[in-house]
């Protein structure tokens, strides 16, 4: 098994719309109403959209392969990109999307690092994240990473409102 993990640049916004697309489809399709499902991947995941956050200097996105396949992504914020202003020592983790056919090989937990190493690169003291409330297998895996929920904050799927928890670690 190759594992590899490569930062995005501006020609890898198809591959993330196509991963965005997928992966939150699979992840949260059954718990969502289909309007609300189509109309939060028609904003969130436009090509440009993806472009934008490329594009924007104090985000970062990283690809995972496993066996040179696309598995998942990895989109990290610092600064003003965050989505919740957290200060300037702390990065966001606005994704961790692993197709469900990759999951359990330990790539979550990789991109998780990942994340980690360069919160520390940039001198950061907490990493922290936004989990939907109902995604008890993400919870699970963030709290077994030594993540603790510190807040939360609403998030709209389509319109309804839902929420996420905000899960910190310290570094």
């Amino acid at each position: 098994m190759e594992v590899t993990i490569s930062k995005c640049t501006i020609d890898d916004a198809c591959r993330l719309r196509e991963v965005g697309y997928e992966t939150f489809r699979e992840t949260f399709e059954h718990q969502n109403s289909p309007e609300n499902m189509d109309a939060y991947l028609d904003k969130a995941f436009t090509l440009h959209q993806l472009e934008k956050e490329l594009s924007n200097a104090s985000s970062r996105f990283f690809l995972i392969k496993f066996d040179g396949e696309v598995a998942g992504y990895l989109k990290v914020n610092v600064g003003e990109a965050q989505t919740e202003d957290m200060g300037k020592d702390a990065m966001e983790i606005e994704r961790i999307y692993i197709k469900n056919k990759f999951q359990k090989h330990g790539l979550g937990k990789r991109l998780l690092d990942k994340a980690i190493k360069l919160a520390r690169d940039h001198k950061k003291q907490k990493i922290w994240l936004g989990v939907w409330e109902k995604n008890e297998n993400a919870i699970a895996f963030y709290e077994k990473m030594g993540f603790v929920q510190t807040g939360a904050h609403s998030f709209y799927m389509g319109d309804e409102k839902q929420t996420d928890l905000i899960m910190t670690k310290k570094l």
